[in-house]
Formats: C-alpha cells, structure tokens, sequence
C-alpha cells in the first residue's frame, strides 16, 4: 500500500505523520462526520442534555463507557492489522464493531464513514489493491488504514480519532443547542486529559474486557429515529 515518502531525518518523518493526522482529523475531511450525531439530538429533545454542565457529563460517559472500551481500543488491533496484511483480522473487528452498534442509524453512521473513507482514498490513489480489504468497512478500518498509510504511530492515531470524535459532539452541540463557541473550549478543557487516560486505558484492555455499555446513548439513537424535527443523521 502506498506510504509517505520518507524524508531526511527524523524529524521530517514526524512532521509529515503529523501533517497526516492533522489532515485526517480535520472538519474538512469530506466524509460527512458532520451529519450525524450519534444519539446526542436526542438527548437534546428528551430534555437528558440541556447545558454545558449536563453536555460535558454526557461526553465524559460516552467516552468513558463507550470510546475507551470499543472504538479506541478495536483502532488499535485493526491498525496492527493493516500492518499485518491480515485478512482475517480486519475482517473480525470490522464484524464486532458491526455488531456493537445496537440501532440502525448507529450502524449506518458506521457503513457510511466507512464508504466515504473508501472513496476518498481510492480518490487519492491510497486503496489498497490486495484482498485484504473488508467487504462493508467500517469507519475504524479505515481510519487505521489511513493512519498506518501516513505512518501516524499507533498512539497518536486513538488521539486523533478520540479527538475528532469531541470535535464532532461540541460543533452538534453548538448548533443544536444555545451553546456559544467559548463553551464549547471550556468543555475541550476540561476533556482534553480524560481523552489521554482514554486513550492510556484502551491500549492497556485485553480483547475479553472490550465491548461498550451505553444503554442511554442506545434509547436516545432508538428514539433518534422517529424523532419528528430533526438536524441530524443520528
């Protein structure tokens, strides 16, 4: 698969790898991440989620219980995977993380980052051309596929994904919500370090202590999908 050309010194390959996530993690990536919302509208109109101090609780649960024992930890093995060249692998996380998404907009915000992903890079020649490449990737594959391409480390990459997973969440708030911009960072404060520990705790987790436990995000995305005024996707 393609990679970044390896410039003089060590410093040169850390920039492009940075350069590399900064590019995968920006708003302007066009995948569409803007357009869902993963439950939290609804916890807007069920009244769960009305402030900065109840938003910030939300986030902190969701991360908690979610991100750093599903999504953060599954990256990891998956960009292994991808470095790996191994099928079988990429094909099992892929299927797990399937079926950890428990409604049906959960898991077409999956499918559809996943397509956008695969689109994206095949636009800019960087589709593996091997076999290795699951059938429905989900957005995880191919986010590790890309972070492996540009020789993000491992580390960095859960950082990122972590991170514009909080963007996302704070820019739905902010247009769904009266929440202003300055609120938004005082929340960003206040997560930045849980989303290191986050990070630190799913590297650590075996495979039998994975899995999420979100049974209110799970309601309010059930709800989510019947909701009769509505912004987002999910």
């Amino acid at each position: 698969m393609p990679t970044e050309p390896t410039p003089q010194g060590q410093a040169g390959r850390d920039d492009l790898a940075l350069l590399g996530l900064l590019q995968l993690v920006s708003p302007a990536l066009p995948i569409g991440a803007f357009a869902w919302s993963q439950g939290l509208e609804s916890a807007f109109e069920l009244g769960w989620v009305s402030d900065e101090a109840t938003l910030g609780e939300w986030l902190e649960g969701v991360l908690e219980d979610g991100l750093t024992r599903c999504d953060l930890p599954v990256l990891a093995r998956l960009y292994d995977a991808w470095q790996a060249d191994d099928a079988d692998t990429l094909a099992a996380w892929n299927d797990w993380l399937q079926a950890n998404r428990e409604t049906a907009e959960l898991a077409a915000e999956d499918f559809r980052l996943g397509e956008a992903m695969v689109r994206l890079l095949r636009s800019l020649d960087r589709l593996p051309t091997s076999p290795v490449l699951p059938s429905r990737p989900t957005y995880a594959v191919m986010f590790a596929l890309a972070s492996r391409q540009h020789a993000i480390p491992v580390r960095d990459s859960l950082l990122g994904f972590a991170w514009a997973w909080l963007e996302n969440q704070l820019a739905v708030a902010c247009k769904a919500l009266p929440l202003g911009q300055t609120a938004a960072q005082r929340l960003i404060e206040r997560l930045r370090s849980q989303l290191v520990t986050a990070v630190d705790t799913a590297l650590a987790l075996g495979d039998d202590e994975l899995g999420p436990a979100l049974p209110g995000l799970a309601l309010a995305s059930a709800h989510h999908e019947t909701q009769y005024s509505r912004l987002f996707r999910s």
